[in-house]
């Protein structure tokens, strides 16, 4: 039996049917480290701008145990947010593991990374970053990043997993030797996807209806935050400036901080055909997919991947892409 430890900064909805279908395979037993509640009981997303609590099973199935923490502040938007010290001493006890630390934006995954190699476990670091976002990081702030990554994460690091070309792209570019990276393909749950697809697909004209949307019109489907790194108000205004906008209906299926300066464009531009759904969880996102035509999301540097793209694709969609959109390069073909 392999154990693997998973530590995450919290529940996060598309990781856990992962370690759901990991914990299935006999030679397998995960547990995950969640540093936070955050997700689990409809606390403020300050990202989304709503209470966010997912209605999908977050914690079955799979091994999880919830670390202490003592920041001063507890917030996911803050290096200093998440200051788990309960990880030095379990990762000492616990038997020896592969250990898969989930980013380093955080205290404790830096104490995470220096327990999990010092207590004998297999290491593996996993990131995000693209190298296209790295392009105004010059000068100084390059080689620090750099002597950081080559000269303390990569060492303490069995293994780096990367998600896709542009984040293989970033490690290299930043010193870490090809031989520390495995790919581990950044992924949603799929055969839910593709089950709910098969089933609503017969009803696509119902749920236009049930959803308030138009017959006969092309549905253009964004799906996200209102956030500036997703860039919404771009759609917004190339949707303003279409000719043929009579013809479509523009869907943001989401919500966000950025929602009143959108509504603000709407109406100063008397757009019809513009629908902002609020948040949408994910037992009814697979309707809105169904009904879609086409999706898009015309991200800026921050969208290290974008997993509705992943979602989309599930559902047959043709996708348009921004070049900074993390999985653009993995995803569309140029």
């Amino acid at each position: 039996m392999v154990n693997v430890l998973f530590l995450n900064s919290h529940p996060i909805q598309y990781f856990a049917p992962l370690y759901q279908e990991i914990e299935k395979h006999p030679s397998f037993s995960v547990t995950a480290l969640y540093c936070s509640k955050h997700g689990l009981s409809a606390e403020r997303d300050r990202e989304f701008n709503t209470a966010v609590k997912w209605d999908i099973p977050m914690l079955a199935g799979y091994g999880h145990i919830f670390l202490k923490n003592y920041a001063l502040r507890p917030t996911l938007y803050h290096p200093w947010g998440l200051l788990n010290l309960g990880i030095i001493p379990f990762l000492f006890k616990a038997p020896k593991s592969i250990l898969v630390v989930h980013g380093w934006g955080y205290l404790t995954h830096l104490l995470a990374l220096l327990a999990g190699r010092f207590a004998g476990h297999i290491v593996c670091l996993r990131g995000e970053n693209p190298a296209s976002h790295e392009r105004t990081h010059k000068g100084l702030t390059w080689h620090l990043k750099r002597l950081f990554i080559r000269g303390f994460l990569a060492p303490l690091s069995h293994y780096i997993f990367y998600i896709g070309k542009e984040n293989r792209a970033f490690y290299l570019q930043y010193g870490v030797k090809e031989s520390k990276l495995l790919f581990a393909p950044y992924a949603v749950d799929n055969q839910r996807f593709q089950k709910e697809c098969a089933a609503l697909r017969p009803k696509r004209e119902e749920l236009k209806t049930a959803l308030g949307l138009p017959a006969g019109k092309t549905i253009v489907l964004f799906s996200g935050k209102y956030i500036l790194k997703k860039r919404p108000l771009d759609l917004l205004k190339a949707f303003q400036q279409c000719q043929h906008r009579n013809k479509a209906c523009l869907v943001f299926m989401g919500d966000g901080a950025l929602r009143p300066e959108m509504e603000n464009f709407i109406t100063a531009n008397k757009l019809d055909g513009v629908i902002l759904t609020g948040f949408v969880n994910q037992s009814k996102v697979a309707e809105y997919y169904t009904v879609a035509d086409l999706f898009v999301l015309c991200s800026q540097e921050g969208e290290t991947w974008g997993l509705s793209a992943n979602e989309a694709m599930n559902f047959s969609l043709p996708l348009l892409l921004s070049s900074l959109t993390g999985c653009a390069a993995d995803l569309v073909a140029p």
